[in-house]
């Protein structure tokens, strides 16, 4: 009886652990989350080519002034355009190849990489 009445929940020490871990795991997603909102950001941007009419991008140097200009909007300034996305014009569409990576320092030298591949087809307007 004695012994169940001692076990009251958990001590200073595993709260502080918890708390710890819990600050880690938000830390982590702090610094990743931004860079996944940017990636969705720069699909929404390729696919728009598709849908907005009043852009009217027909050549590779119009779909790249596109995006530019949507980075721009969006305050997407740490990444280089040229390097990350590949367009190739193949009948009558645009073939754009979005890759690269981002890395977020975690602590010391240990780095945060998240990575990013995707092909999109996009037709002409």
């Amino acid at each position: 009886m004695k012994s169940m009445h001692s076990q009251k929940g958990m001590s200073l020490l595993s709260w502080l652990l918890v708390l710890g871990l819990v600050a880690f795991f938000a830390s982590a997603a702090f610094k990743v989350l931004p860079h996944y909102f940017d990636n969705m950001a720069l699909e929404k941007l390729i696919t728009s080519v598709e849908t907005d009419k009043a852009a009217n991008v027909r050549s590779i140097n119009e779909f790249y002034g596109h995006v530019s200009k949507g980075m721009q909007v969006n305050s997407i300034r740490d990444l280089n355009l040229q390097d990350a996305l590949k367009v190739k014009m193949e009948n009558n569409e645009f073939r754009a190849h979005l890759k690269y990576e981002k890395r977020e320092p975690l602590i010391e030298n240990i780095d945060l990489v998240v990575r990013f591949d995707k092909e999109f087809r996009v037709r002409m307007p």
